[in-house]
């Protein structure tokens, strides 16, 4: 049975097939280790009862909404994280439009209004401090009650920790905004990543003799600037190759400048591909922070030695 992968909005919901629904709901900004145990938990449930795992999840932020001079920068965009939850087993990603009059829905109501666009619904699947409603009055006690006067069964997930606190958004933003990239992959579960179509740059890397694959890429939640350990693939192709990236506004050449940080990446072998193809890059490891040098003669001794590191840091000197 072909399912809908994406659906805009509980309105649409109406597409699912009418089969037990096993709802995971929250935000799931970067689809990390502790929500994956509130989503794989919907999945597994859903197997067993040959029902169906969706998720439900809201854009924008409700910060973006209620709080806009205090928004949350998000770590995942819309596509990153549909295709996560995707990737941990649901079947269909029900994305909200969390708007002013959304937020209104008084906890009461919540399980009803749901309801009324899933009819199917079977059981919610919640993070054991998930809130909800107006005012997010409502928590997993008010869900638990609620549910059970409507015969929807409610679970909730006890929060995942590492090293002794609890894995959250806010603590993976805080690692990745410090370059702490080792710490961000193992809170999220895999290597962090951002999508990029190559465009046409200065060649001033080929010129140095380090060509550069020149990306334009501005996430809300903007990692460290500086210099990178990274591998690069693209669409439909399993090949892995290993780089050195920098992101920021290269300050050696552009001098002091407001523009918006950028990604170029330097392949260690070169590729088989260039201006309009669509890469993803994985952020391995923070290698240094991004400085201004007096020279290009400067700039491309350190190239080599960001190079020599970061081959170091995929092929470990014996």
């Amino acid at each position: 049975m072909n399912l809908p992968a994406h659906i805009d909005g509980l309105a649409a919901a109406s597409t699912l097939p009418a089969r037990p629904l096993h709802l995971a709901i929250g935000m799931f900004d970067g689809v990390h280790l502790g929500h994956l145990a509130v989503v794989e938990a919907a999945v597994a449930s859903a197997r067993q009862a040959e029902g169906i795992a969706a998720a439900l999840t809201f854009d924008p932020h409700p910060s973006r909404v209620l709080r806009p001079e205090a928004a949350v920068p998000l770590l995942s965009p819309a596509w990153l994280k549909a295709e996560r939850l995707m990737a941990a087993g649901v079947s269909a990603v029900i994305t909200q439009p969390f708007t002013r009059e959304y937020a209104a829905i008084a906890a009461e109501d919540f399980v009803a209004h749901l309801r009324q666009s899933l009819p199917a619904l079977q059981a919610i699947y919640v993070g054991e401090n998930w809130r909800f409603g107006r005012g997010r009055a409502g928590d997993v006690t008010t869900l638990q009650q609620l549910g059970q006067a409507a015969g929807v069964r409610i679970f909730s997930a006890p929060r995942v920790s590492m090293d002794g606190l609890p894995i959250s958004s806010t603590r993976i933003r805080d690692a990745l905004t410090a370059g702490e990239m080792e710490t961000a992959n193992a809170l999220l579960g895999y290597t962090y990543y951002s999508r990029g179509r190559v465009v046409a740059g200065q060649q001033l890397g080929r010129k140095i003799g380090f060509p550069t694959l020149n990306l334009p890429w501005v996430p809300e939640c903007q990692p460290r600037r500086g210099v990178y350990a990274v591998r690069v693939t693209r669409d439909g192709d399993d090949q892995v190759w290993a780089g050195v990236a920098n992101y920021g506004v290269r300050p050696t050449v552009m001098g002091d400048t407001d523009l918006a940080p950028g990604l170029e990446v330097h392949l260690f072998a070169p590729p088989a591909f260039g201006e309009g193809t669509e890469l993803r890059v994985e952020w391995c490891a923070f290698l240094r922070p991004e400085q201004r040098f007096e020279d290009v003669e400067a700039l491309r001794a350190q190239i080599g030695r960001d190079r020599h590191a970061a081959t170091a840091y995929f092929i470990p000197p014996r």
